[in-house]
This record gives structure tokens, C-alpha cells and sequence, in this order.
């Protein structure tokens, strides 16, 4: 039998011990992954489940392998989900955490939700990633915010923009905890390229990010000091590579998600930066929910976030958004509101 699709990654789930039974996994990028029982002494394949059959009536975009050439001629790994839209469309640059960590080309349900509401994804795996080599992981050491690590990400849009894919008015910077960072470097270091922002957990000031972590993690501390830069010793470099301190250079809507018992990113790094950008009149909205971490785990509060950010989305890129309905059990909650807005929010 054919695999389902020829977009497809064949993996090896699990083998009997005489290896005559092999259970393999067919992963795709448009829909959910299927998984098949290979019978070897007959050559035969023989349906087993399909991971989650609820996707199977829906009809997905697929997620296409790109390649970005960097500013300075370095080539990077991207991934991109089209919108079902002709000609250029709005874009989302989605910046993977870590950063010590990657993209990997598959089934993204963000991605997915984004190109049904009208946006183009793109995924890129800047230098700093892992999956590509020693070489290429050090390639972002000190390499924060107004370095290399960042102007792939402005390549990686530019590049959109040349290839006819992305409107060049219509881009948003989106990501979640070092792509909260990076989101936040993009709309101080380069306030041009973006038209909106959304930070998830991202911190504003590395000095302060690194002051908050815990005496048992003391060497992940370290080595973050020798990949980041010395921002204990070197006050200039911190204050160089730290958004808050460029607040002023600001011009696009900022939209701020936090879990106050974050202990990776600390509340004070959503705190600072929201109220500066609030004092100097600079469009900002904070949500804050007092029983989330780092990343918003309870799906009253993804559900809310999510109805938030696509409201956003649609207000500054001019996508689809469904009605927000307030979501029973959520505990959003509104720093920069007075008690009276935020029962309105």
C-alpha cells in the first residue's frame, strides 16, 4: 500500500523482538499523524490509528521546508505555512524558545490556526539553534537582540517579503519566552519592520532575568553568561541588548501574555517593560493569569489568551477573528487597568 500522502516522514514507532512486526508512523505536516503495522515476511501494511481522527474532516495547510540566506550569507532553515489567501498576505514571524532549542518541519497547530485566520506562518531556525551543528549553535553566542541572532529574524522577513509571500505592512512578531525576547528586540531594535508584536513570558532585561534564577540552577547560570555575554560585569552590554532600556524606540502595539508564578521568567519582566511603554503612551495591553507559569498550561486560559491574541491579530493585520466570548474558569487579570476597565475587559 501506498503511504497516505507523499508529503509525508516515515519513523519506526516500535519493532517486535524478531523484528517481524514493525509499527511505523506517518507524520505530516496538512493533517494528524497515522500510524500503520508493517508485517516484513509478507511485505504488507495494515492500518493501525490515526493520532487524532477529530482533524481528519478539516482541511490544512502544508508546511513547506525553505531555505533563508542570511545577511551575511549564512543559510537557514525555515519553515513556512501559507495562508489560503492569493498574492502576498499578512505575515507572522512565530520565534522558537530556548533560544538552545529549534523548529522541526510537521503538523503546528499555531501555524494552522494562523493561516486559517488569513496569515502567513514562518518558522525560522536562526543561528542558535540546536540541530545543526556545534559550528552553528556557537554562531549565536553573544549574539542577542541587536546581533546576528536577530538580524536573521529581519532577514528571514525580508526574504518573505522578496519572494511575493509576505505584505510588507502587515508583519507581526510573535513568540514565547526567548521569542518573547526576540519579539520584544524587534519592535526596539528594529521598529520598522514590524507592525505589531505578541510577547509570551519574554523577558525585557537580561540582568535581571539571570538575578532571578534559583541558587540550584548556578551552572545553567553560567553557561547562559557564556552564550548571552557578561552581563554581571558589563553593565553597557546588558543595557545594549536589553529591550527595556529602549523603550522610546517603540511605534507598534504591543500585546503582553505572563503567568505570575513563572519561575523562569519572573512577573517583574512583563511588569517593567508594560508599565514604561503604558507611562511614555506607547500601545501596550498585559494580561496576567495568577495561576500560570512559564507558558499557560490550563485550557480555560490558553482558550482566553488565544480569543485575546487573535482579536489583536485581527485589529493590526486586518485577519479573521471569531466573537470573544469571556471564558468561564479563566483568571485573566489586567495590571495596567484600573479595577473598573478591567471588569469591562
Amino acid at each position: 500500500s501506498a503511504a497516505p500522502n507523499p508529503n509525508i516522514e516515515i519513523g519506526v514507532a516500535s519493532r517486535s523482538l524478531d523484528e517481524s512486526k514493525w509499527v511505523v508512523s506517518y507524520l505530516q505536516s496538512d493533517g494528524p499523524t497515522s500510524y500503520v503495522i508493517y508485517d516484513k515476511p509478507e511485505r504488507t501494511i495494515t492500518p493501525l490509528f490515526v493520532s487524532k481522527p477529530k482533524l481528519l474532516p478539516y482541511k490544512f495547510s502544508p508546511m513547506e521546508d525553505v531555505r533563508i540566506t542570511a545577511h551575511d550569507g549564512l543559510e537557514l532553515v525555515a519553515y513556512l505555512t501559507r495562508a489560503a489567501t492569493e498574492g502576498p498576505s499578512p505575515l507572522i514571524l512565530l520565534v522558537h524558545g530556548g533560544p538552545w532549542a529549534r523548529d522541526y518541519w510537521g503538523f503546528n497547530a499555531v501555524a494552522q490556526w494562523f493561516a486559517n485566520r488569513g496569515y502567513a506562518t514562518l518558522q525560522v531556525n536562526y543561528r542558535g539553534s540546536t540541530g545543526y551543528g556545534k559550528t552553528f549553535l556557537h554562531k549565536g553566542d553573544r549574539q542577542w537582540g541587536v546581533g546576528d541572532m536577530q538580524h536573521d529574524l529581519t532577514s528571514a522577513v525580508q526574504w518573505a517579503i522578496e519572494e511575493g509571500i509576505a505584505d510588507k505592512d502587515n508583519v507581526c512578531i510573535y513568540g514565547g519566552s526567548y521569542g518573547g525576547y526576540a519579539c520584544l528586540a524587534g519592535l526596539t531594535f528594529t521598529p520598522d519592520v514590524y507592525k505589531c508584536g505578541v510577547d509570551i513570558v519574554g523577558p525585557s532585561n537580561i540582568k535581571t532575568l539571570l538575578d532571578s534564577i534559583p541558587d540550584y540552577w548556578a551552572p545553567l547560570r553560567n553557561g547562559m553568561l557564556l552564550k548571552i555575554g557578561d552581563v554581571d560585569e558589563d553593565e553597557e552590554f546588558n543595557k545594549k541588548i536589553s529591550p527595556l532600556f529602549h523603550v522610546d524606540n517603540i511605534k507598534a502595539p504591543l500585546l503582553i501574555g505572563q503567568g505570575a508564578n513563572d519561575p523562569r521568567v519572573k512577573q517583574a519582566e512583563a511588569d517593567q517593560i508594560a508599565f514604561r511603554m503604558q507611562e511614555k503612551g506607547i500601545p501596550v495591553e498585559y494580561v496576567l493569569y495568577p495561576d500560570e507559569g512559564h507558558g499557560f498550561a490550563r485550557p480555560e486560559n490558553r482558550i482566553d489568551f488565544q480569543g485575546r491574541v487573535e482579536h489583536f491579530l485581527a485589529k493590526h493585520l486586518g485577519g479573521r477573528a471569531e466573537d470573544f466570548v469571556e471564558v468561564e474558569g479563566s483568571t485573566a487579570t489586567f495590571p495596567l487597568l484600573g479595577e473598573e476597565d478591567a471588569v469591562e475587559q
